[in-house]
């Protein structure tokens, strides 16, 4: 009996509970004309088609939580619904469809009411329902914002030889400077000069590439005035210019990807979590709501490939779908551009002479354009007087597992003489297996800008290889080359290779090279490497070609990426006088490398020694440092030393006198994440930051600050007037100071921090409140000891 009263009384609140909610809903629905109303998660309308019970219920679907509370009218029994509502909810409802109709007349839709929670739990077939497709690791074209100081560095690299009655030295400098907008400038040389017993030294120098560039990360693109090497395609040949320049490049932006990404697509009913393997290795994993799914991926093969798709419900329900796919470089993802414009003269003699152009003004355009996923258009055109050239061609991806095919058509007109070009060519690849093959072919007469200041391009090329990697037996290798150039015998080579890894520590490498042309010609070589602990390593090869045998025995220890020492000893015997020996040793540090040796091989007896390195001047500071070829930073801590710098985890460094360190190895356009380790720093440093993220632009630095300063603690025995402690919990504020107290502890003594040499504060206690002041002597300690000190009690105003 009690029961059953416990059971009315809840049937009478929970009556109560779907009027006051529907007195809610009606209120909102009026407000919107009697239309039915979603705002705030309720989906609501007019009582006028009720016949029974209103009853506003949270609904999920599919074991997903809809967010929504929906009206609907309990009839003996049953729940009847709006069609809007459910159309709301995300159900399929056909117009014409009853309205309002019981859910029982979704015949395939599983219903599970729970009145006492007031919850309506929902299980339609996908069918049932218009989900839009969620999209699974779609990835982001990120555009990290790159800064760059003021700067300029100097890089130079010596090297110097010493034999038998000659001396010559040569060196090499790059000299640019760059700022935040205005982009890099940048000229490069070449200095030599020789000596020989008896006579003078004589030398020459020629400048070879000088030029001002501007980038534009979110367009990726870049602006190159003076000397420039031309884009080319597969089928083209680049030029060495100096004009103006102005193109694409994805290196602004080295988190795009530029090919198609495969794309995976399945649907799930209930939550489930997805997996993606790609030639058996898991590549995502990720949880999905109900609904169609399209999942892309990172290429991750160069070829062929198998996918399986694993979609696990929420009841351990598994199902799997094998995919098929193929992933190219040489294709462009759909909508996606790369182009470069060409205006200048061609550059002649480079590395000779510094300032010898060519007369004539040369214009040159390549395009490439996905598209579509499977079809990238190339185009390129040529002019200059006398000269047009242009061209067409294209990359196709045949089927899901069928390569790659290209073709391409060109034609030019030289001095009234047409003639064409045509080119065509095939790849495939798996994990195992790889094979191309190309063929270009030219009529006589054809040219391009590059073949007036030198060859022509050849008449006939053709390329072959092929080759295989096995789980024991090793790698094989086959490659075939004929070329043919107007005028010339052709050349024919043919190739093999094979090699093995033994062991983990022993590799073994085998070549056969025969030129079909001269059957006489032909070379052998193998080699075999055994590799030691602590990075050393010592190979033996030998070489056959034509009527002479060669054996060398070498041994080295490279020097380690992140720098120290490494040496080389080499021994080589054989035909033709040149056996002998050579030795090496090398250094590699922050600020620069260097490396010295001695090579006595034939009648060739001499000594040599290089080093190169860079400066760098930014920020009113000059720092000797190891080549900067690509982008650098400098961090500051304020003037704090020895603080150790990390570089992605790595310690590279530590700051000098002035609390500065360069960090050469950055990469442009991406992030560098630099850190300091404060366990390593005394415990009264106070640090803003621990990590930051270098985004430096190209051949550029940036400055990085790791704000810091030394604090002050100290212990403070504090006494009143008598010398007797402080009372515990007592409260004491450095004056002019925002912040909470410090608390008196046991004999009156308290911690501070953060104080200047010397400053003064207010104790509120139980007797009262009273004032000492505070000075805190320069100490090694890294919390001084103070006190007692006697606090004066502060006289009422």
């Amino acid at each position: 009996m009690q029961s059953n009263a416990l059971w009315r009384r809840s049937a009478r609140a929970r009556r109560v509970l779907a009027r006051c909610l529907a007195a809610v809903a009606l209120a909102l629905a009026s407000a919107h004309g009697h239309a039915q109303a979603t705002d705030g998660g309720l989906i609501a309308d007019d009582e006028a088609w009720v016949r029974g019970t209103s009853l506003y219920l949270d609904v999920t679907l599919n074991r997903v939580a809809t967010g929504h509370i929906a009206h609907f009218d309990q009839r003996d029994g049953a729940l009847w619904v709006r069609a809007s509502t459910l159309r709301a909810l995300g159900f399929v409802i056909e117009p014409g469809a009853s309205d309002p109709m019981p859910l029982a007349a979704l015949g395939d839709v599983v219903v599970d009411f729970d009145a006492e929670r007031q919850h309506l739990s929902l299980t339609a077939p996908l069918a049932r329902l218009a989900l839009a497709t969620q999209t699974l690791n779609a990835g982001s074209a990120e555009t990290p914002r790159a800064t760059s100081s003021p700067g300029a560095v100097l890089g130079y690299d010596l090297y110097a030889t010493a034999g038998e009655g000659t001396r010559s030295l040569a060196a090499t400098a790059d000299l640019r400077a760059f700022a935040d907008r205005a982009g890099v400038f940048e000229t490069t040389a070449i200095m030599r000069g020789a000596r020989a017993d008896g006579g003078g030294w004589r030398g020459d120098s020629a400048r070879l590439d000088s030029n001002w560039q501007l980038a534009f990360p979110d367009s990726m693109l870049r602006l190159r005035v003076g000397d420039t090497v031309t884009d080319a395609l597969d089928w083209t040949r680049a030029t060495r210019l100096g004009g103006v320049s102005i193109g694409t490049d994805f290196g602004l932006q080295p988190y795009r990807v530029t090919t198609p990404l495969p794309a995976f697509f399945g649907s799930a009913t209930l939550p489930s979590a997805v997996d993606l393997y790609v030639d058996g290795v898991r590549q995502y994993s990720g949880q999905v709501a109900p609904g169609p799914f399209q999942l892309n991926t990172m290429p991750v093969v160069n070829g062929a490939g198998s996918a399986q798709l694993v979609v696990t419900d929420a009841l351990g329900r598994a199902s799997t779908i094998d995919l098929s796919l193929y992933a190219s470089r040489q294709l462009l993802a759909r909508g996606l551009a790369d182009w470069s414009v060409d205006l200048g003269w061609v550059r002649r003699n480079y590395g000779i002479t510094s300032f010898d152009y060519g007369r004539d003004l040369l214009g040159i355009g390549s395009l490439r354009y996905g598209v579509s996923d499977r079809f990238t258009l190339e185009a390129h055109a040529e002019h200059a007087p006398g000269l047009a050239l242009g061209g067409v061609g294209g990359v196709w991806l045949l089927g899901s597992r069928g390569g790659v095919l290209s073709a391409s058509l060109a034609r030019s007109q030289a001095h009234g003489d047409g003639a064409g070009q045509v080119s065509v060519g095939y790849n495939w690849a798996d994990r195992r297996f790889a094979f191309s093959v190309d063929s270009t072919r030219a009529q006589k007469g054809f040219r391009d800008a590059a073949s007036a200041y030198g060859t022509a391009p050849p008449r006939a090329t053709d390329r072959a290889t092929f080759s295989v990697a096995t789980e024991h037996a090793g790698s094989l290798g086959l490659n075939y080359l004929r070329q043919a150039y107007e005028g010339e015998p052709t050349a024919r080579y043919a190739g093999l290779f094979w090699s093995d890894t033994f062991g983990g520590t022993l590799s073994l490498n085998i070549g056969f090279n025969q030129n079909l042309e001269h059957t006489s010609d032909r070379s052998v070589f193998a080699n075999v490497t055994w590799s030691l602990p602590s990075r050393r390593s010592v190979s033996a090869s030998a070489q056959h070609r034509r009527d002479s045998d060669n054996l060398a025995v070498q041994a080295s220890q490279p020097v380690p990426g992140d720098g120290g020492f490494g040496w080389r000893v080499l021994a080589q015997g054989g035909d033709g006088g040149n056996h002998g020996g050579a030795a090496e040793a090398s250094w590699l540090g922050n600020r620069g490398a260097a490396s010295i040796g001695v090579s006595a091989l034939g009648d060739s007896h001499y000594g040599y020694g290089d080093a190169s390195g860079a400066f760098a001047f930014i920020g009113g500071h000059a720092f000797a440092s190891r080549a900067i070829d690509d982008a650098f930073a400098v961090v500051s801590t304020d003037g704090i030393a020895g603080v150790p710098v990390q570089l992605e985890n790595r310690t590279i460094g530590h700051t000098d006198e002035d609390g500065l360190l360069l960090v050469a190895r950055l990469n442009a356009y991406q992030h560098n994440r630099l850190s300091i380790d404060p366990m390593q720093l005394p415990a009264n440093m106070q640090v803003e930051r621990v990590s930051a993220d270098a985004t430096p632009g190209d051949r550029a630095g940036t400055f990085v600050r790791f704000g810091m300063k030394q604090s002050r603690a100290a212990q403070v025995a504090l006494v009143d007037a008598k010398g007797t402690p402080l009372a515990i919990g007592s409260r004491v504020r450095i004056e002019g100071r925002d912040g909470d107290a410090a608390l008196v502890g046991f004999d009156g003594v308290v911690y501070l921090e953060g104080l200047e040499r010397s400053q003064r504060a207010r104790v509120d206690g139980p007797a009262g409140a009273c004032s000492v002041r505070i000075d805190v002597p320069d100490s090694k300690d890294v919390i001084a000891q103070l006190g007692p000190l006697r606090c004066v009690e502060e006289k009422p105003r």
